[in-house]
């Protein structure tokens, strides 16, 4: 039996005992929790707290989509990936939607649709990236921050769930947002878009 209520989750549960920051960087900060899990007993829950993130599906009239392509250190390739970055302290997610566009890609849109919120890493990291789609857009001048390199792309839907399949896009935010583009493409999943002044 299937319960996605989490009120009748109780039994499910973990409570933080004792918190210890172990590492506090530019981005990320780690930490190491001792927790009594739902029998009474203790563990260790080792986790990084990141900011957020949002990841931005821009679709083009002719219904290609924009794409990055940009090597990622920690697993050593480079990676075709969403738009996507990381909310500053404070900043509204649509206004970190739109600006991580228009540095990244050079890309304004008009039409903005906030489509759900994913979590990647559940296991270690209370990360969660809002997933944003654009149309309706304007191509200007790229703006990246200094020590950011990464290629502007368009891509067909067919075009990346081929490579999804073949194992070449194995980003997990961008695969959530291919979910994401064929459910709503489909009709199943309808956005509520809004007009940007």
């Amino acid at each position: 039996m299937t319960k996605t209520d989490s009120s009748n989750a109780a039994h499910l549960q973990e409570q933080g005992l004792v918190s210890q920051e172990v590492f506090s960087g530019n981005f990320l900060h780690v930490f190491r929790d001792t927790v009594q899990l739902p029998d009474g007993k203790a563990s260790v829950r080792e986790y990084i707290k990141h900011p957020g993130a949002v990841a931005i599906v821009a679709e083009l009239d002719d219904g290609r989509l924009v794409m990055e392509r940009q090597f990622r250190y920690p697993v050593q390739r480079v990676m075709i990936e969403f738009p996507a970055g990381k909310i500053d302290p404070g900043e509204d997610r649509l206004a970190c939607a739109q600006r991580e566009l228009l540095e990244e890609t050079g890309y304004s849109a008009r039409q903005w649709a906030c489509a759900g919120i994913m979590h990647p890493a559940i296991g270690y990291s209370d990360e969660f990236i809002e997933i944003w789609f654009a149309k309706d857009l304007t191509l200007g001048a790229r703006r990246l921050d200094e020590g950011e390199f990464l290629d502007v792309f368009t891509a067909s839907l067919p075009e990346l769930l081929r490579w999804t399949q073949s194992g070449e896009l194995t980003d997990t935010k961008s695969m959530a947002c291919l979910m994401w583009l064929q459910n709503y493409r489909s009709g199943a999943w309808p956005l509520n878009w809004q007009v940007m002044g």
